[in-house]
This record gives structure tokens, C-alpha cells and sequence, in this order.
């Protein structure tokens, strides 16, 4: 069986870019790639990572995939994460669930989850990369959300911002399971937000 090829990438990243009306330097500042970079990329003279390619569509505003097939998506796309599609991690011994929520090519700027925890269980975290946020809303239960220092016990509908670059923590406080929505926000490098 003949090995398959990985898509050409840099033919439709400079006809995009051009599209847009951007500059190799341009889009430099909008991805974080260097310039020097985007260049052999755009004559296929390497071949960039993952990573690489992720930053340079969200530098053009566009999902992975739409690059990866070289077309963007119509405005007012609707990308569709079903219940029993989502992958569950089951953390801290089976005690705490995260439904994963966001799309793999979102890894770098967020993180969506529906979190689910018996009761008493905890969610330890090491910090995050500097500037890194978490967004929490309980939906059911309580949880108490600590993150460095400072502590809030939280009740249903409550929303809690802190931050996720110091060492933080969330635990279901009372006798009841509790479930909430967290997002997990990551700066990002080069000035972009």
C-alpha cells in the first residue's frame, strides 16, 4: 500500500494569506511563526508541525481544518460537539470527570469542559502557563475553588474568574455530587490575546 502523503499545507497558507490581504510579516505578528518560517513553509521547503500550522490558523482567523483543506469555512459555521461523542477523562481515582468540550485545534487558546465530581472530591492543578485563567460556573452541587492563596465556595449559577498560573484547586464541598462548566483561557505569546 503506497504511503500516504501529508497535505501540502504551504501552497494554501500563502493563498489565504494573500486573500486576507496580509503580509509574510503580517502574519508573523498575528501567529507568533517567524517570518523566515512562514517563508519555507510557503514554498514547501519544510514541513511544520502541528503546532505550527494551529498557530498560523489562528492567525488567519480560520479552524484547523479549513486550512488543512485549503478553503474557509462559510461565516456563522456551527461545529457541533455531541454528549456521546465526547471524550471523558476520569481523574483523582474516578472521583472527578471532564466531559471535553472544545475542538483539538483550540488546545493552545482554550479548553472547554463539563466537570463532574462526587462528593469531597478533589481536582488538584499545577499552574499553567504564565497568564493562563480559568472560568468555573457550578451548575449543580458546591464546590470550593482555590487558587493560590485566596478561596471561594461557590453555590449553583455562582461564576468564578482566578488564576490558573499558580497552583489551584477545586473540591465539592457538602454531601451531593457536584457538576460545572470550566473553560481554561491561555494567554497567548507575541502581544496577541
Amino acid at each position: 500500500m503506497p504511503k500516504k502523503q501529508p497535505p501540502a499545507v504551504g501552497s494554501r497558507i500563502k493563498s489565504i494569506r494573500k486573500e486576507h490581504g496580509l503580509t509574510l510579516e503580517e502574519l508573523s505578528l498575528k501567529c507568533g511563526v517567524s517570518k523566515s518560517m512562514l517563508s519555507q513553509i510557503e514554498t514547501e521547503s519544510v514541513n511544520p508541525t502541528i503546532a505550527t500550522v494551529w498557530k498560523i490558523a489562528s492567525g488567519l482567523n480560520l479552524e484547523f481544518r479549513a486550512l488543512l483543506e485549503g478553503k474557509e469555512e462559510p461565516s456563522g459555521a456551527l461545529h457541533l460537539t455531541r454528549r456521546s461523542e465526547a471524550t471523558v477523562l476520569d481523574l483523582a481515582d474516578g472521583s472527578v470527570h471532564l466531559s471535553v468540550l472544545s475542538p483539538l485545534e483550540m488546545v493552545n487558546d482554550l479548553e472547554m469542559y463539563i466537570l463532574r465530581m462526587d462528593a469531597g472530591a478533589i481536582l488538584d492543578s499545577k499552574p499553567h502557563s504564565p497568564g493562563s485563567e480559568e472560568y468555573l460556573t457550578v451548575l449543580e452541587g458546591n464546590l470550593e475553588v482555590t487558587a493560590g492563596a485566596n478561596s471561594e465556595n461557590l453555590g449553583p449559577e455562582d461564576c468564578v474568574i482566578y488564576a490558573a498560573d499558580v497552583p489551584h484547586s477545586i473540591k465539592a464541598v457538602g454531601s451531593n455530587p457536584a457538576r460545572a462548566h470550566l473553560t481554561v483561557r491561555f494567554k497567548q505569546m507575541g502581544g496577541r490575546q
